[in-house]
């Protein structure tokens, strides 16, 4: 592993723009972007998958394999990812920094607590939980309507007995209402974080929270608590991205962590333009499917942020495709091609979804251990079809070496890039409900929105307020285009049901609640943390 110090010279860093947090990691100073910010920017490549399964994509470890790939053929590359929550790292999905040869370390240090953003996140959004319950019990001079206090609290763990909980019980302990957990990475604060430009904007952000409604109907914000400026400086060194390296020491910056079935599923806008201006190419992901992913990514960070996509690679497995055609978790090792060859609808309608953003496309076949021959040429005959480039990768298990044939096909894609093809999937002057109905519609391939009474009531609150300039994030399962987990492959005439719209005014976006969703998962039967152990000499296994 190199110091960070060298990691940093080599992406043209000095060491005045570090703020070292150990040998191996470091913030970015603001005197960094002065240094750079006239300079022109790389291409920006987006790489997002097919709906996950339970075999594993590797979305986040061809990232990292290409960037390293890209570097070994001589091309400037930077990476851009989001920090892992400690939600999925002990309970389902374990670690989130790639795998085999195509990692980003210190692999533990950055699973676990890394360099404490999300812990800022949780202070701050719970310092502005708090003060609103504290504002009650000391007059409630705003008038706030206790049964309408939509801001919830937060923790970084998974934990289904939080999701619904009663407050205030005991004498002198305030106001008794009903409230619940989040999930961290479904706060507010965190999609803030990753959406605002710099520290200046955060605070404008922050002042436009909303956190419930007073005995009239009208919406109290953050900033009427008088909560900002505290909140703001719990943040402060959360708003600096973070540089890290992979293992062949390619540059990484990993800087916010939003889910992407509940969230925006985005790494931070301020670490992105970090990256662009230090690399001529810039190798980023979105979280989950690019029916989730990368749809947010193109209709909310990009519009957002003024960025334009050069390229969206979409990753694919053998075993996703066998998954997607029926065959179950435990039969994926077995040869199947015509369960391939069924699943593969999945793989042409995410393909037709990035062509409507009028970004080119190519495929990553990322290889397994007894992927067969014939099984892989079905997938490349199926891009060939589709008149998409398909290259197979092995960064896995050889790095760098293993990702050439990605990096080449990747080079050529970037050479004829248009990039004012580029557009969002919609206007933002449509109304709420019309964008949620285009996104179900030419996203999902569903036929209908079934809004819930509740979902009714929101939308009606937000032609009230003349809201509908917002975008829209989906809350919605990741296992399948519609928000019923098990309906695999393409499906399509399905209805999807939103149960409720919640606003996140600081971040731009109404969330729309789909399905089962929820916004603080549960621990599996078997959590990952029960596999966690460390040895005599401080050195933690089991992370992966």
């Amino acid at each position: 592993m190199k110091l960070i110090t060298e990691v940093a010279a080599q992406a043209g860093i000095g060491e005045e723009h570090l703020e070292l947090y150990g040998k191996y990691k470091s913030k970015l100073s603001p005197s960094l972007w002065e240094d750079m910010k006239n300079k022109p920017d790389g291409k920006l490549v987006l790489v997002t998958a097919v709906n996950p399964t339970p075999a594993g994509e590797g979305k986040t470890l061809t990232t990292i394999g290409l960037a390293q790939a890209l570097n070994a053929a001589g091309v400037k590359t930077v990476a851009a990812l989001r920090e892992p929550s400690l939600g999925p790292c002990l309970g389902m999905k374990g670690g989130a920094t790639g795998g085999g040869k195509s990692q980003i370390i210190p692999a533990d240090e950055i699973n676990l607590h890394f360099t404490g953003d999300i812990h800022a996140v949780t202070s701050a959004h719970n310092l502005l939980s708090a003060m609103i319950d504290n504002h009650i019990f000391q007059g409630n001079e705003l008038g706030l309507d206790p049964q309408r206090i939509v801001w919830k609290r937060v923790m970084d763990m998974n934990d289904r007995s939080l999701r619904n909980i009663v407050t205030g019980l005991g004498d002198g302990n305030g106001a008794v209402r009903e409230s619940g957990f989040q999930i961290t990475t479904a706060s507010e604060i965190m999609a803030v974080l990753c959406l605002c430009d710099n520290l200046s904007d955060l605070k404008k952000r922050l002042n436009r929270i909303l956190i419930g409604y007073d005995q009239e109907g009208q919406p109290v914000t953050a900033e009427q608590i008088g909560a900002v400026e505290a909140m703001t400086a719990l943040l402060k060194e959360a708003v600096k991205p973070n540089l890290v390296q992979t293992l062949e020491g390619t540059p990484v910056i990993v800087h916010g962590g939003p889910f992407a079935n509940i969230a925006h599923g985005c790494s931070s806008v301020i670490g992105t333009r970090y990256a662009l201006k230090l690399g001529d190419v810039v190798v980023t992901e979105a979280g989950f499917g690019a029916d989730l992913g990368a749809e947010k990514f193109m209709d909310i960070k990009c519009r957002q942020a003024g960025l334009t996509p050069s390229a969206a690679v979409l990753v694919v497995t053998v075993k996703s495709l066998k998954y997607n055609g029926g065959v179950p978790k435990n039969e994926l090792q077995t040869e199947n091609r015509t369960a391939l060859r069924s699943g593969l609808s999945n793989l042409e309608r995410h393909v037709e979804n990035l062509g409507k953003f009028g970004v080119p496309v190519l495929v990553a076949i990322n290889h397994f251990e007894g992927d067969s021959p014939e099984e892989i040429n079905d997938v490349v005959v199926a891009c060939r079809r589709l008149n998409v480039p398909a290259a197979i990768s092995k960064v896995w298990a050889e790095g760098s070496a293993g990702g050439q044939e990605l990096a080449s096909e990747l080079k050529k894609l970037l050479d004829h890039s248009d990039t004012e093809r580029f557009a969002p999937l919609y206007e933002n002057g449509l109304d709420i409900s019309s964008k949620i109905t285009k996104i179900v519609r030419e996203i999902y391939r569903g036929a209908e929105v079934n809004f819930s009474p509740a979902a009714k009531r929101s939308l009606a609150v937000i032609e009230r307020l003349g809201l509908n300039y917002l975008q829209v994030c989906m809350a919605k399962t990741p296992y399948s285009f519609s928000d019923q987990p098990r309906l695999l492959g393409a499906p399509e005439g399905f209805t999807v049901g939103v149960r409720d719209i919640t606003l996140s005014l600081g971040a731009g976006f109404a969330v729309v609640i789909t399905g089962n969703i929820v916004t603080m998962p549960g621990l599996p039967a078997k959590p990952a943390a029960e596999a966690l152990w460390m040895d005599e000499d401080g050195v933690i296994h089991g992370l992966v």
